[in-house]
């Protein structure tokens, strides 16, 4: 399987099962699109008769004088242009044997053994606090609550929820916790508290925690940044952008902005932190599909590190991005990706998350196939034990899967999140980005179809495009390297 695309005067060819990318020239981008047509669909390859056809259907489309200069020849020379093109196809066909063009699935047979795999928990969202000090109209967690009661996490909650994930982390040394909210920060002494304890539990249990976090920097100070860069691996930074697109979405219980307030705290933070380890991290609704304006207004800020994301909510809020909405976010991802080869040329470059892969190494086997985990290896915590699949399904009670106190409950949740991957969605079968979003979000799944092993269709488009903007850049920035 191949995917083909022109982005920003590049001709892109990406292999899907292997996750090779080619960057071609017109001709041979349009022979690879008549290879995928006439070839054999076991082996990709065609026969001479095929040579044939391609070569004089690429005859009567490129035979004229704009064209000259693509194939090195003179006006005319249509036995030059008939040499280059067979040639052309050579290549094409040598990088099919070379198992870099229309290669196998290998995946789709090792499906059966990954889906009995043993998982153990690595990685914990400790919902520390369920109240916030703003009311964000998007809000999943409706200003904290979860669908149910303000509450803080106590010690001895957090403690546990520690102690249960070392239990349950079999051999794996390297943890994670996420302190999560509502706004954690309102819950600052126990953070402090349950960082002190996990680093107490590393020497005993031979376990490594990696500790993050997300605030929305209200109550963010000198005490809590220097706290934050000694323990935190990561800080997640919730603003939207601009101020007027900020304030609007994302108000104090009072009504008002919360902009000007948090601002100069990120920007000292993200310093404090040599533009590294952190994201600022906003949303993008319907009131500012131009969201690249934002993304441009973190980076003229100084920001390194960003993350604008689309919102996930259902049809009927006012601020819901529509199917209508896709043609202008399609538009802001590309013009988004020409604004940071730019800045990267001026040697100001920043990182935008949604155009961060890796194209050598990438993601483990089961990352490409299920993606985050959630359900199997990541759990939520809510203030008093409760486990989830995810900080998503918090409130969900037909996935309240135990508590931290007796531990899973419920293994057929597990064993149904442990089944979906991107062979048991049947929108993922033929999707060229099924291995940069594994099968996408079980929780958007569930929440506009009412199963996890579902996709969303929206967020589906979104992250096409997404990936091939960051494939682009990714071959753009080669281009430049030389």
């Amino acid at each position: 399987m191949i995917h083909q695309y022109k982005n920003n005067g590049y001709n892109i060819v990406l292999d899907v099962n292997s996750g090779m990318i080619h960057v071609v020239d017109d001709v041979a981008y349009d022979i690879i699109d008549l290879f995928d047509k006439l070839g054999n669909p076991k082996t990709h390859m065609i026969s001479e008769e095929d040579k044939e056809t391609i070569v004089t259907e690429l005859l009567k489309k490129y035979n004229k004088p704009e064209y000259t200069e693509l194939f090195e020849i003179k006006p005319g020379d249509l036995n030059g242009m008939k040499a280059a093109i067979q040639e052309s196809i050579s290549e094409v066909e040598q990088l099919i044997k070379d198992g870099a063009l229309f290669t196998e699935d290998i995946y789709e047979n090792y499906i059966n053994e990954f889906k009995n795999r043993e998982t153990v928990v690595k990685a914990l969202c400790l919902h520390i606090a369920h109240d916030c000090n703003l009311a964000c109209r998007y809000c999943f967690a409706e200003e904290g609550e979860y669908h149910g009661r303000r509450e803080l996490m106590s010690y001895e909650v957090g403690k546990k929820a520690l102690d249960f994930l070392i239990a349950s982390s079999g051999s794996r040394r390297n943890l994670e916790v996420d302190f999560f909210g509502g706004e954690p920060l309102m819950n600052f002494e126990v953070v402090k508290e349950l960082v002190k304890y996990g680093r107490e539990q590393e020497k005993l249990h031979n376990k490594k925690f990696r500790f993050t976090i997300t605030t929305n920097g209200v109550l963010l100070d000198d005490e809590v940044a220097e706290f934050i860069n000694k323990e935190m691996s990561n800080v997640v930074l919730s603003i939207d952008g601009r101020k007027e697109v900020n304030d609007l979405m994302r108000p104090s219980r009072n009504g008002k902005g919360s902009y000007d307030l948090i601002l100069p705290k990120f920007i000292k933070l993200a310093e404090s932190r040599n533009q590294t380890n952190y994201y600022v991290r906003g949303t993008f609704t319907r009131n500012n599909l131009d969201f690249a304006e934002d993304v441009k207004h973190f980076a003229e800020l100084g920001f390194k590190q960003i993350s604008i994301e689309p919102v996930v909510s259902l049809p009927e809020e006012p601020y819901s991005i529509r199917e209508e909405d896709i043609p202008q976010i399609y538009e802001e991802y590309d013009k988004l990706a020409k604004y940071m080869l730019e800045k990267k040329k001026e040697g100001k470059g920043f990182n935008f998350f949604h155009f961060m892969i890796d194209l050598t190494g990438g993601p483990c086997v089961a990352k490409r196939l299920s993606g985050c985990g959630s359900g199997t290896e990541y759990l939520a915590v809510t203030p008093w034990g409760d486990l989830y699949p995810c900080h998503q399904f918090v409130g969900e009670t037909d996935y309240l899967m135990g508590n931290v106190f007796e531990g899973v409950k419920r293994t057929d949740l597990v064993e149904e999140f442990k089944q979906c991957n991107v062979y048991s969605k049947n929108q993922c079968k033929n999707c060229f980005a099924r291995f940069y979003c594994s099968g996408g979000c079980s929780a958007n799944s569930n929440k506009f179809h009412g199963q996890i092993n579902d996709t969303y269709e929206i967020g589906c488009e979104l992250q096409r495009k997404r990936v091939e903007c960051a494939i682009m850049l990714k071959a753009a920035e080669a281009v430049m390297s030389f």
